[in-house]
């Protein structure tokens, strides 16, 4: 049975660094624990004419299956920590998780502190063959990102989830991560210095991601832990009742459950994402009813009666 990624605020971070100090992008090599017809590592080119190639994990199908779902990570932007979650995956449904960029295994070396030019570049993973739909999940800080490539591709994306959505106002454990992040800006490795830099400059942005989610005519979901102390719920549920949106937003609390969902059981997450897509209908077939005609009323004429032939 495979490993899990290190767990908790300080062993990813501890992980960051060993991965830094041994030139690895992942924290812990994948094929390790999984083989390439379960998780494969895959990539593409950044949209927006950004010469940049971004790296991501997904599940391998020999055929396109119905449902695709596409996660936007947040910061730090790790797709790794969602391979528990990719291997348990059903065989009639996609995933594709990615490495933002200047996260991981993406380029450019750079932090991209511009949520707009994240999701530009991020819209190649939202192509899907035809016939088959695309869930599009934006975690934490990519929550907002992924609330602009629902917006900018309309027709590619058929539900939008906000996973333990990171809205501006961070929680007591992620101030103080900011806080001291910012304190070290210099040494730390470049996947946390970029997600400081993220998560200090992202409420001014929020402008965007508000107006987007407004514009959008498609099925919105919530899903929150009641025990997240990075994005607190009361700030997502408030934006919730608040926004005003063209279909009301579907709030699920998660009772029990911190900010990291992925870290969970793999099942309930499964579970959680599968009750935002909507349940195939059965399929009956029917014979095609003809249409009533309303013919004319034709009476012959009726002959005389006899005492008037007489007469």
């Amino acid at each position: 049975m495979p490993r899990k990624r290190p767990k908790g605020v300080l062993a990813m971070g501890w992980a960051c660094i060993e991965a830094a100090a041994a030139g690895r992008t992942e924290h812990k090599p994948l094929a390790e624990d999984y083989p390439e017809h379960v998780v494969r590592r895959t990539s593409f080119a950044a949209a927006g004419g950004h010469d940049w190639t971004i790296s991501a994990l997904h599940t391998p199908r020999e055929t396109p299956p119905p449902w695709k779902i596409v996660v936007i990570t947040g910061a730090p932007s790790w797709a790794e920590y969602w391979a528990e979650t990719l291997a348990e995956l059903p065989p009639d449904r996609e995933m594709i998780v990615v490495d933002r960029p200047g996260y991981g295994a993406s380029e450019p070396a750079e932090p991209v502190s511009d949520i707009r030019v994240q999701a530009e570049a991020l819209a190649p993973v939202l192509e899907a063959p035809r016939g088959q739909k695309v869930l599009l999940v934006g975690q934490s800080y990519g929550a907002a990102i992924a609330a602009l490539m629902a917006q900018a591709n309309p027709g590619k994306v058929a539900g939008l989830v906000l996973l333990s959505g990171f809205f501006g106002e961070p929680g007591p454990t992620a101030r103080w991560l900011i806080d001291m992040g910012a304190k070290a800006l210099k040494v730390i490795p470049r996947d946390l210095r970029h997600a400081v830099i993220e998560a200090s400059g992202q409420k001014a942005q929020l402008v965007h991601a508000r107006r987007a989610l407004a514009r959008l005519t498609i099925p919105i979901h919530m899903i929150h832990g009641d025990k997240d102390d990075f994005a607190p719920i009361e700030i997502a549920e408030r934006m919730a009742e608040e926004m005003v949106t063209r279909r009301p937003i579907r709030f699920v609390r998660a009772e029990g459950a911190n900010h990291f969902l992925n870290d969970g059981p793999p099942e309930a997450l499964i579970a959680a994402l599968e009750a935002c897509i909507p349940a195939r209908k059965a399929w009956t077939f029917r014979w095609p009813q003809m249409p009533k005609l309303a013919l004319p009323n034709f009476r012959l004429p009726q002959p005389a009666p006899k005492s008037a032939q007489a007469a």
